[in-house]
């Protein structure tokens, strides 16, 4: 079969349903069709809480009403290759896609680290599809004791949902010294690795998986340590890395990291096609240096510039870089990290100065739901400009780290931070004689 789109977008995640609005918005006149390769998509980030939270796998489903209602063509194909001199997608049922604009929007892959076993049964990556999920969900929860690999966003969650089945032993093994080390400096990783031993969690860092054990299924795990645990299902949490293939065998360029090159308009080295979302390359805000942040925030965001630019370049991506802005949640505390921490700043040759504060989140502090907020903001000494903040506490956080985040973009200094405007109500804000941004700016400003 034979078929012709004007705006052929491959990838059915968050970027693709984003990317296909945002082009029906701008372009109304052209024929727009979307590919996904599985029959029913999740939202990437509550995958963690089909284990517990939710009380059916299935409610973690993406929704593609929006796009039927926009008139968006769907279509459950897998592309195998790109013709770029006849712009055509071919497929693996042997259709072809005839398109005048391609986006790839073609995702991540889990990362399989090297070690033997790994592909036992019992061993589980993170896959984007319900239906897989659905049966690993099932399976896991007859098990007794788990080991969750990788001490980063993924596995911090998946260890507090499955903290939450009764009878289940977690552990989670992590090669750094600590839990999110990546993105928290260590004040802040060791909140989350004392809130998950309270919830029964064991933790063992600075250690690596050095072989999974068992005939056919896992059985056992052997540790860098020379212990053997006793195991029955393992999560991978070590991350994903950009899907790239299709995009290489049909000629295109990679940045200066594993995803795919990109200008500010999202444009690959072919001007008719696209790359967005975790396959697309990032440039990390500061140093410029390659940002392998796979988030579905940043996703979208580079969807609504593809989208808009498809036929005529109307939106500059502003920020000429990539910005880590995470929040997450474990056991009733949130934290969020935007930007570099004052490890990773030093680590990148910046003189950094640092403010703390801390302050409740509700003003008066015996307001019911009052809880502390902790915020540690991170600067250039030189330029005054902010690297970075994290944050720790209520619900509050989850909000207050974009705010950081904006203002990393824009780049803020301590003074434009100690003058900050705000809004402020006794139930949804701390007062304003302590907001936190203002605090731990003045606190910064002391040291320089």
């Amino acid at each position: 079969m034979k078929r012709n789109t004007d705006v052929l977008i491959i990838g059915g995640g968050p970027a693709g349903i984003v990317c296909a609005l945002t082009a029906r918005w701008n372009y109304p006149e052209k024929k727009i069709l979307l590919m996904r390769d599985v029959e029913q998509g999740v939202i990437p980030c509550g995958i963690p809480y089909m284990i517990s939270s939710l009380e059916k796998p299935e409610q973690n489903a993406a929704s593609y009403s929006s796009l039927e209602k926009q008139g968006v063509d769907l279509v459950v194909e897998r592309a195998v290759r790109i013709d770029r001199k006849t712009k055509t997608v071919h497929t693996e049922s042997g259709n072809d896609y005839h398109y005048e604009k391609l986006v790839l929007a073609l995702g991540s892959t889990p990362i399989l680290p090297p070690v033997s076993g790994i592909e036992k049964k019992g061993v589980y990556p993170i896959k984007k599809d319900l239906g897989y999920l659905t049966k690993m969900v099932e399976d896991i929860k007859k098990c007794r004791k788990i080991l969750v690999l990788g001490g980063g966003f993924i596995g911090v969650e998946f260890a507090d949902e499955l903290s939450r089945i009764k009878g289940l032993e977690v552990v989670v093994v992590e090669m750094l010294p600590h839990l999110l080390a990546n993105s928290f400096d260590p004040e802040f990783s060791k909140l989350v690795e004392e809130k998950l031993r309270s919830q029964g969690v064991r933790i063992l860092t600075n250690t690596r998986v050095e072989e999974i054990l068992g005939d056919e299924k896992v059985q056992k795990a052997r540790l860098s340590n020379g212990d053997e645990m006793d195991i029955d299902r393992v999560i991978l949490g070590i991350g994903a890395k950009p899907n790239t293939k299709l995009a290489t065998d049909a000629g295109l360029e990679l940045g200066r990291g594993k995803g795919i090159w990109v200008d500010e308009y999202m444009r690959t080295t072919d001007p008719d096609i696209f790359a967005i979302g975790d396959c697309a390359g990032k440039r990390e805000f500061f140093t410029r240096k390659d940002a392998p942040i796979l988030l579905a925030s940043i996703a979208t965001a580079e969807a609504r510039v593809a989208g808009a630019n498809l036929y005529q370049l109307k939106v500059l991506r502003e920020n000429k870089g990539t910005i880590g802005i995470f929040s997450t949640y474990v056991g009733g505390l949130v934290l969020g990290s935007a930007g570099m921490t004052e490890n990773t700043a030093k680590r990148e040759g910046f003189d950094v100065i640092s403010g703390k504060a801390e302050v409740v989140d509700k003003h008066p502090s015996k307001l019911p739901g009052a809880q502390k907020v902790l915020i540690k903001l991170v600067f250039s000494k030189e330029s005054q400009a902010l690297l970075g903040g994290q944050v720790a506490g209520g619900m509050s956080c989850g909000e207050l780290i974009n705010t950081i985040g904006i203002a990393i973009q824009k780049r803020f200094t301590i003074t434009e931070l100690e003058t900050f405007q705000m809004a402020t109500h006794p139930y949804l804000t701390p007062p304003p004689t302590m907001y936190p941004l203002v605090l731990a700016a003045q606190n910064a400003a002391k040291s320089r």
